[in-house]
């Protein structure tokens, strides 16, 4: 069984074992599909401005959608990017949120006294404007953990959510 993938113009690909590369206008971005398990049944190769993934059982089968999916993401992260959109909501304290050089700092969060703080991924950058936050990048699994890592940052445990409504949370994700 086999699935072909077209390769949107503006993107090069390059194809090595099981490794694909991919470069278009916002950049490059690269994947290793190897697996211990699957390296007997698994074959991607570049034909042309296609690429065609093919395996060879029903194990095969299963990851046939999965990496035909993660390909077609690398296409639209170089082409188009991801961008994910934050909020930040107070009731009690107002937080506030600012990039220090590779960092994020939150503070004032329920009245502490302690910031928190998040390292950024190189990839990723990350607009404040008031109380909206954009997280966008190239890569879709950074920028969706990035925006999960924030949203897990003010993340309240032992206290009632209908009552304490503070914190970051995710209100629009990518298409």
């Amino acid at each position: 069984m086999e699935k072909i993938i077209k390769i949107p113009e503006g993107v090069e690909v390059w194809v090595e074992n099981f490794k694909v590369r991919v470069k278009g206008k916002l950049g490059e971005l690269e994947r290793n599909f190897y697996n211990r398990g699957t390296a007997n049944i698994l074959k991607i190769e570049k034909l042309g401005n296609e690429i065609k993934v093919g395996v060879e059982n029903k194990k095969g089968k299963a990851l046939l959608g999965t990496i035909t999916a993660h390909i077609r993401n690398l296409f639209k992260g170089v082409t188009s990017g991801y961008s994910y959109k934050l909020k930040l909501t107070y009731t009690h304290f107002p937080i506030s949120i600012e990039e220090k050089g590779d960092e994020i700092v939150v503070s004032n969060f329920l009245g502490q006294k302690e910031n928190k703080k998040m390292k950024i991924p190189n990839n990723v950058k990350i607009e404040i404007k008031k109380d909206d936050i954009t997280v966008s990048g190239i890569d879709k699994e950074l920028v969706g953990q990035t925006a999960a890592n924030l949203e897990k940052l003010t993340k309240l445990s032992k206290r009632d959510r209908r009552r304490f409504q503070d914190g970051i949370f995710i209100v629009e994700k990518p298409s």
